[in-house]
């Protein structure tokens, strides 16, 4: 049988109950009071659309995989080569090593060696720990090479609210401005969201929208993104203060199962998509430094 998602740690605190997977260091499952609060995928399948997998060190997209560092290109793998970018940074199949492991937490470890297009050696670790509502993502990243290394992160959660169907949700996203984008979906301006389609911030239904969108000026400190059923039950995606962007990606087309069904991703993201060549959210790490940054998923539901 295949197994391209490695290990699976099952993590289990009262009524939360989550599955991580050893590559790509994803949520594969995610339940509070027995409601999916993110959409599942067997262990025997490659993460669909990138599902729940950690993001560095850039998540999203760079335009032709080609950015440069001191005046030199640096050419990375075209890992969407039907739009012609690299995508979603070099770990999103890698298998990452146990550190730690509790009944409620795992941390898990992976490093990032120098490879084409990007010359620098980073290790990270990512931290799922189950709350009482949800988990909490915390990352870290450190840099062991003796050069500055570029970095930014993020992760693909697709969230859910139990068997809710996608179309029958609102989204609410605290974004104060969208990037427009080309045909490849590569940012070409940041611009306000006033007035336009793009404004979520007082919640849009699903039925009928289509989104494949990064967003910025999110408020400062603690952000939360929402999708809500018509029961009053919700799930919430928090992002703290060093993510300052999230992309928004409708799918009607997430295979599941040989089926194919309407799945949303809310991927909170230290950068917006080409960050190595805009700067924009890049962060530079100096040899020895580290930086960590965290975000979490919370479920709620009406008091009876």
């Amino acid at each position: 049988m295949l197994n391209p998602t490695g290990i699976q740690y099952e993590l289990v605190r009262g009524t939360a109950r989550a599955v991580i997977t050893q590559v790509g260091a994803a949520i594969r499952e995610l339940q509070v009071d027995g409601v999916d609060l993110v959409q599942p995928y067997p262990a025997t399948t490659i993460a669909p659309f990138g599902a729940g997998i950690t993001l560095a060190p850039w998540p999203n997209r760079v335009r032709d995989g080609l950015w440069h560092h001191d005046g030199e290109p640096q050419q990375l793998d075209l890992t969407e080569p039907e739009l012609g970018n690299a995508l979603h940074g070099l770990l999103r199949d890698r298998p990452y090593d146990l550190i730690e492991r509790t009944d409620s937490s795992v941390t898990l470890a992976a490093t990032i060696f120098p490879t084409r297009g990007y010359l620098f050696e980073v290790a990270t670790t990512v931290r799922f720990e189950l709350t009482g509502d949800g988990i909490t993502v915390s990352h870290s990243l450190r840099t062991i090479g003796d050069a500055a290394a570029p970095v930014a992160v993020g992760s693909h959660p697709y969230l859910r609210v139990g068997d809710v169907p996608i179309d029958d949700l609102i989204v609410t996203v605290p974004a104060g401005s969208h990037f427009e984008t080309d045909a490849r979906l590569n940012p070409t301006a940041e611009t306000p969201v006033d007035g336009t389609r793009f404004d979520l911030r007082g919640g849009v239904p699903l039925r009928g929208l289509a989104l494949d969108d990064g967003f910025g000026q999110l408020p400062a400190g603690v952000a939360t993104s929402r999708v809500s059923a018509p029961d009053g039950r919700a799930v919430e995606l928090w992002q703290g203060d060093d993510y300052r962007y999230v992309q928004v990606f409708v799918t009607r087309i997430f295979p599941l199962d040989g089926e194919v069904i309407s799945a949303l991703a809310i991927e909170p993201m230290s950068a917006p998509a080409d960050a190595l060549n805009s700067g924009q959210g890049l962060r530079w790490l100096e040899p020895g430094e580290s930086w960590e940054l965290s975000w979490g998923i919370r479920y709620t539901a009406p008091v009876k």
